[in-house]
């Protein structure tokens, strides 16, 4: 028999879940492929698997501050929005001071991880952390925090690539900047949902930014991903398997503007493009790893 106190447990639990969005992985996962591109790259499709196993959970960890910190700078505009009204902040269903708990049990995780990473890596590691945690304030005084938000999924590629080969170059920078290209795509994708909400607070995002040519500007950043791919593929000399990856990546991205595109799109439908965009990333790793053999 469950006793009231282990119920409570489990319901906090629960709730702390809910915080780090683990009971959406798709998050997780999308900030956890541009590690994974850089890693399999750098090492020519064959990393040190210990060295994977710390990425993966260095990215879990990493992202799930993320998600905490975010959460507390907008306890008190998460309320106003459709989408983030029951988070458990925002519904005060969990307590300020359990997030704090949460976030710094999280960045002593990431830490200890950072560890195993050369220097290079640890300092790009260290370098990371202001970025992610003035992310969330970049909407109330940024017009394109996107922007911000893609900068710093960017590092997750600088850090991975460093770790393997302890230095940054041009292969390093194209992959980075395709990143940090698609993560402005897809994540304008996603602020979409949020427009009317957005403006009526008066916080800003890309997808108000680019007003009335956001599906233009969307299609602007996915093409220029698909160049610096491209380029990228060129000076690694990937072979057959990655350039099959791109073009599916690159008819997914054609398929999604032209949604984008069509009058009266349901809400929903902006989160089922950003979880396309997994699957995308993942075909992309395949191809990556594939096609350095």
């Amino acid at each position: 028999m469950v006793t009231q106190s282990e119920q409570q447990i489990e319901s906090t639990f629960s709730k702390i879940i809910r915080l780090l969005r683990w009971n959406k992985p798709e998050g997780r996962l999308i900030l956890m492929i541009p590690g994974l591109w850089a890693v399999f790259l750098a090492a020519q499709g064959k990393p040190p698997l210990p060295l994977v196993g710390v990425i993966i959970l260095g990215t879990l960890a990493t992202s799930a501050v993320g998600c905490v910190v975010n959460d507390l700078w907008d306890k008190d505009i998460d309320p106003e929005v459709e989408r983030t009204k029951n988070r458990p902040l925002a519904s005060r269903t969990l307590s300020i001071k359990v997030g704090v708990v949460v976030a710094i049990v999280g960045m002593v995780c990431a830490a200890i991880l950072a560890f195993y990473l050369n220097p290079l890596s640890f300092w790009l590691c260290v370098a990371a952390v202001p970025v992610i945690l003035l992310y969330p304030g970049a909407k109330r005084v940024f017009p394109v925090p996107q922007l911000v938000l893609s900068i710093a999924w960017g590092f997750a590629v600088l850090i991975s690539w460093s770790a393997v080969t302890q230095n940054l170059s041009q292969p390093t920078w194209l992959l980075w900047g395709a990143t940090v290209l698609w993560t402005l795509g897809f994540d304008t994708v996603y602020a979409m949902s949020d427009r009317d909400d957005d403006k009526r607070i008066g916080v800003n995002s890309s997808a108000l930014f680019f007003g009335n040519y956001v599906q233009e500007a969307i299609a602007v950043f996915f093409i220029a991903t698909v160049a610096l791919l491209f380029w990228l593929g060129i000076v690694t000399h990937l072979h057959i398997a990655f350039w099959i990856s791109v073009a599916i990546a690159f008819a997914g991205w054609i398929w999604q503007y032209l949604r984008l595109k069509q009058p009266d799109l349901p809400t929903a439908a902006y989160g089922e493009m950003f979880r396309e965009n997994v699957w995308i990333g993942f075909i992309l790793l395949a191809g990556m790893m594939i096609g350095s053999f």
